[in-house]
């Protein structure tokens, strides 16, 4: 069926279109304004499509209103002229229906050809499954040997720059902790799902834009042709902080690659060998100030002030029942902005943030939370 299609193509497409196509490509990277033909086989053709179907549409345009302005001026009636009083013609209408037809059919078979591109997941290297949040993103990478690697994504902006107390960087609100690493010149299919509401994968250079639904699963590819950083947003509107979950694609060599992921490999190792250990009050707290410090702060403050979330300073949480705490480290409290960090965060690092927040911020409660009590939590 593609190979048809494409023979098709290639039959239909005039020599006229053909040097258009070529004109575009040259002119490609030097528009500020114009869509990214971006790093893909499928992107620059369709930035070709694109730029070829804008080319006929302005010569149909100025064909249309040329002649239109030409009538109204030669035919005006302060040169006497007088109208004429046929009622209709057999070979205009004729015309006026077979051009337009000729025309959609030199743009559907290209278009349609480029759509059957779009759409062919098969013989993919990789699999990537991306799950949207309120507001970051996580990838799982599917098709990898020995240990799972999935982590998440987040916003790396400072919040001096957000709220104006700092310059803003080269990359506002375009930066992350974690970005997704894929090797160049590799097929990669991205499954891509939500959480909690709609979010949209969106990265212009790499020709992918797929909304994330909850319950359902979207499929999409990519196939980087140029070593890189691209960066992209989510692209519906998600919540209040819609403006806030960037994403960030690391296109490297295979060999880099290969490299990355053994070492995501041997950390995802390391967690599995943590979760049987006990760990000390000093090293739960120095783990869990990073973890606060990067999961927390943001919404409860750097000293545990509060902000766009409850104080942990003095909270009846923090310094509640131990039992209560872990629910709502674990499974967030519904209707409000706090999140189920169950799936988010390891049991390693819930234990030491949770403990962390328990023994900082002056709450000085002594409780030592080991990931042995976090999994027996999750598991009750």
């Amino acid at each position: 069926m593609f190979v048809k299609a494409k023979r098709l193509s290639a039959l239909t497409l005039s020599p006229v279109l053909t040097l258009m196509a070529m004109l575009n490509a040259g002119a490609a990277k030097a528009s500020s304004v114009n869509m990214p033909p971006g790093v893909t086989t499928v992107g620059q053709t369709i930035y070709g499509l694109h730029m070829t179907i804008l080319w006929i549409c302005v010569i149909v345009g100025l064909v249309v209103f040329g002649v239109m302005f030409y009538s109204i001026y030669h035919h005006r009636k302060s040169r006497g002229v007088t109208a004429s009083t046929f009622h209709e013609s057999t070979k205009v209408e004729i015309a006026w229906t077979l051009v337009p037809f000729l025309i959609l059919i030199v743009v559907a078979v290209p278009a349609t050809t480029t759509l059957l591109d779009v759409y062919d997941f098969e013989d993919a290297e990789l699999d990537v499954l991306i799950t949207g949040y309120q507001w970051k993103w996580k990838y799982e990478y599917l098709d990898e040997e020995g240990e799972n690697v999935q982590f998440f994504s987040n916003l790396r902006t400072p919040q001096s720059e957000i709220y104006n107390t700092e310059s803003k960087g080269e990359h506002y609100l375009l930066e992350v902790d974690e970005p997704l690493v894929i090797p160049v010149d590799t097929k990669v299919r991205f499954l891509v799902t939500a959480n909690d509401v709609i979010h949209a994968w969106w990265v212009p250079e790499l020709a992918v834009k797929k909304d994330a639904i909850p319950g359902f699963i979207n499929e999409t590819w990519t196939k980087a042709n140029e070593v890189g950083v691209y960066r992209g947003q989510c692209a519906e509107l998600c919540g209040k902080d819609h403006g806030f979950m960037p994403i960030v694609v690391n296109v490297v060599s295979k060999d880099e690659y290969a490299e990355w992921i053994g070492s995501k490999q041997a950390e995802a190792a390391e967690i599995k060998k943590l979760m049987a250990q006990n760990f000390s009050l000093d090293e739960l707290m120095e783990r869990g100030k990073g973890v606060y410090d990067r999961s927390c702060a943001a919404c409860h403050g750097a000293n545990g002030e509060g902000g766009l979330g409850n104080a942990i300073a003095k909270s009846p949480i923090a310094t509640g029942p131990l039992d209560g705490h872990l629910e709502v480290g674990i499974n967030g409290v519904p209707g409000t902005a706090m999140q189920a960090f169950g799936g988010q965060l390891n049991d390693v690092d819930m234990a030491a943030v949770i403990t962390y927040q328990r023994n900082a911020f002056g709450n000085n409660m002594g409780d030592l939370v080991q990931p042995i009590d976090v999994f027996n939590h999750k598991k009750g």
